[in-house]
């Protein structure tokens, strides 16, 4: 059954921001350990892995994101890298108790963590629309749970977040399909939330649009923040095609081969 939740999560914006969650929960939410937040995936939601091609260090975890994580191409035509570019891999962001989104070191859970900014660039009656990718390694599928179960913990618990000084998300409706809903097919647990983005740079309210998908220990999300003369669907295709990449790119490092 889809969820529908109303609030926020924080975003895959700038360096380090999306990286998102502590492996354990503040409040709330209390997922399936075999994964999802609910009922157990299909088996058809998630690859089947090979297991010596799943990180077992962070060495691995960081080979691993290089391959997957998108890049400028993945957004599609247009698209260029923000700076500064990469996240700091020793810090990833936690929603302190304020809904003020801060920089701490990352939980045990994570072997590795990375986010990635980009930007399409303002063009004749249009401004610039801020996109993030990241890609995060748990040490278990367990720990990939627990970080989807905190996104909707988080979204209940602070219907409005700062991100940074001058940028805020609110407004926002959540939904969350578990693999083989619907159609989701593509990954065990998923996560899409809408609403609007505020900043004093790009004023707004604007569209404001957030995936996180995760599939055995990994959690893969993309945000895409609006502009003034950008349309809620193109805002949407962008975010659509980078976490389309990110999936199909993990499947083919992980699973095994024929």
């Amino acid at each position: 059954m889809t969820a529908l939740l109303a609030g926020c999560s924080g975003a895959a914006d700038d360096p380090g921001e999306a990286e998102k969650r502590d492996a354990s929960m503040s409040a709330g939410a209390s997922p399936d350990p075999a994964g999802g937040t609910g009922a157990g995936p299909s088996p058809d939601a998630s690859p089947v892995p090979d297991p010596a091609r799943l990180p077992k260090t962070r060495a691995q975890a960081r080979d691993l994101i290089g391959r997957v994580i998108a890049g400028p191409d993945s957004f599609g035509p247009g698209v260029v890298k923000r700076s500064p570019y990469e996240s700091d891999p020793a810090t990833w962001p936690v929603l302190g108790e304020d809904c003020v989104w801060q920089q701490q070191k990352p939980a045990y859970s994570v072997l590795a963590t990375l986010t990635r900014s980009f930007e399409l660039p303002a063009e004749a009656g249009k401004g610039p629309v801020r996109l993030g990718a990241v890609v995060t390694v748990h040490r278990t599928r367990e720990d990939a749970a627990w970080e989807m179960a905190e996104s909707i913990e988080e979204s209940m618990r602070c219907p409005t977040q700062e991100l940074r000084e001058g940028e805020t998300i609110g407004s926002m409706v959540a939904a969350g399909l578990l693999g083989g809903e619907s159609t989701q097919n593509s990954s065990e647990d998923f996560l899409n939330e809408m609403g609007e983005y505020r900043s004093s740079e790009l004023g707004g309210p604007h569209h404001y649009s957030w995936q996180q998908a995760q599939s055995l220990q990994f959690t893969v999300a993309v945000t895409g923040k609006g502009a003034k003369g950008r349309t809620e669907d193109e805002i949407d295709t962008l975010v659509d095609e980078a976490q389309g990449t990110m999936l199909s790119r993990l499947e083919d490092a992980v699973e095994k081969q024929s």
